[in-house]
């Protein structure tokens, strides 16, 4: 027992946001159950850990499975006394993991953790529906309007993890941002497997574009920023609300993952080169100075060097402001795995998304230097040594630039402010905080 005569939970929370936003409506029940919860604790204390695992593609589930191993051996030293875990990585491995790692108490799929409660002794409070302890810095939350996904793309397991797309319904999701208001969230980062596929289940049309204006309408909410869209049959409509909404960042996250018509055939993505080039210019034309972060994946079986040249062009001339890539992981049971021979060497795979890195590198670096001399509105996430951290409406945490003030500036993490930038390096930003009159802060 802990000094406060509570059973201490740890919960450890791997993979995506989407993971993270499960573990804080998990830890949200614990605390009503009356247990003293811990996240992500760098020396982990508790009776009991839980591990909300990822299972995407080979370096996460190689993840999950070191940490699960650490802390068995946590709990055959007597560390700790209970281990459970659950998340994509059990809801995909169910049985082989509960074979091959005896010292785990019990797994529990992605969706099925109400029943770790009851396990610990404690009743799920279904009257606790729409809250969640935020683990995030208390200014911003992620919000996740559905789980799922519809699509086929040949390299992803992901459908197979979480099965078919199912929207939120508006209106919780309205309460649910409500409430995080009310605990001074000021900044929503909406998330998604797929967010162009929103309300089809449940209002046989897409209502991306009115759940944010609803969102939007929420009193203390400044920003909120779109992730994962998919190209095929992208909402339209969403970017006019983009474009004349001021708390609508002008941001987009759309994974393209490939350019070349052979890759996107066999990637399955329902999407050609012609038609992503005209959507990506729409959504320049449509919201001026928007900001776009894509993924490309290299390596997926066929790839041919003309693939990956086509690749190399469209990355030189898209000119993205935020770009990540993937080597290609054979999955399985993917659509891919079922029909495709891993055929692009693993090294090949990794010097393809290297050049295109170092592509991006130097795109970011152009893109920032010409952020100098600008006034942008930035928020201010946390000091660090010399700096305070913030971030513009076109950077995400944790995956995207920040802008470095001194620590002589008199800012305050969670408090928005207007910021000349005043230097830049290939992906961050350097700033001062100004006074203008004109400009509400």
């Amino acid at each position: 027992m802990t000094k406060q005569g509570k059973r201490r939970v740890d919960v450890i929370t791997l993979g995506c946001s989407k993971n993270l936003v499960d573990s804080e409506f998990l830890i949200r029940q614990f605390e009503a159950g009356g247990f003293s919860v811990a996240h992500d604790s760098p020396d982990p204390k508790g009776e009991i850990v839980v591990i909300n695992t990822c299972g995407f593609i080979g370096d996460a589930k190689e993840e999950s499975i070191d940490t699960i191993l650490d802390f068995a051996e946590a709990k055959k030293d007597g560390r700790i006394e209970k281990l459970y875990v659950m998340g994509c990585l059990s809801e995909r491995y169910f049985d082989q993991l509960g074979r091959e790692l005896p010292e785990v108490d019990h797994f529990y799929g992605k969706f099925n953790w109400k029943e770790l409660i009851a396990d610990l002794g404690s009743q799920y409070r279904p009257d606790l529906v729409n809250e969640r302890s935020l683990t995030t810095p208390r200014h911003f939350a992620y919000l996740k309007i559905s789980e799922g996904c519809n699509r086929t793309c040949s390299y992803c397991a992901i459908p197979i993890i979480t099965g078919k797309h199912k929207s939120k319904p508006i209106e919780e999701l309205v309460e649910e941002t409500r409430l995080l208001a009310s605990q001074g969230v000021k900044e929503l980062q909406v998330i998604a497997q797929d967010l162009s596929y929103y309300g089809l289940d449940l209002y046989k049309k897409q209502m991306l574009a009115p759940l944010v204006e609803q969102l939007s309408e929420v009193d203390g909410i400044e920003w909120i920023r779109l992730h994962y869209a998919y190209p095929a049959a992208f909402p339209m409509d969403v970017l006019d609300v983009m474009g004349k909404n001021p708390k609508v960042c002008a941001y987009m996250d759309i994974a393209l993952q490939h350019i070349s018509d052979s890759m996107l055939t066999k990637m399955r993505r329902h999407v050609t080169k012609e038609e992503t080039l005209r959507l990506v210019d729409t959504m320049r034309q449509k919201v001026p100075g928007i900001h776009l972060r894509t993924t490309m994946i290299t390596g997926h079986p066929g790839e041919t060097e003309r693939d990956f040249e086509e690749m190399v062009e469209f990355v030189k001339a898209a000119r993205f402001e935020r770009l990540g890539v993937f080597p290609y992981s054979h999955e399985e049971d993917t659509y891919s795995w079922k029909n495709y021979e891993d055929n692009v060497p693993e090294e090949l795979k990794q010097e393809r998304a290297n050049e295109i890195m170092n592509i991006q590198r130097a795109i970011s670096r152009e893109l920032n230097e010409e952020k100098i001399g600008k006034i942008l509105k930035v928020i201010i996430d946390r000091q660090e040594e010399e700096f305070y951290i913030g971030r513009t409406e076109f950077d995400s945490p944790e995956v995207d630039p920040e802008v470095l003030l001194p620590v002589t500036e008199n800012v305050t993490p969670g408090q928005f402010y207007y910021v000349e930038i005043t230097g830049a390096e290939d992906y961050d930003l350097y700033g001062s905080v100004v006074q203008v009159p004109s400009m509400k802060v």
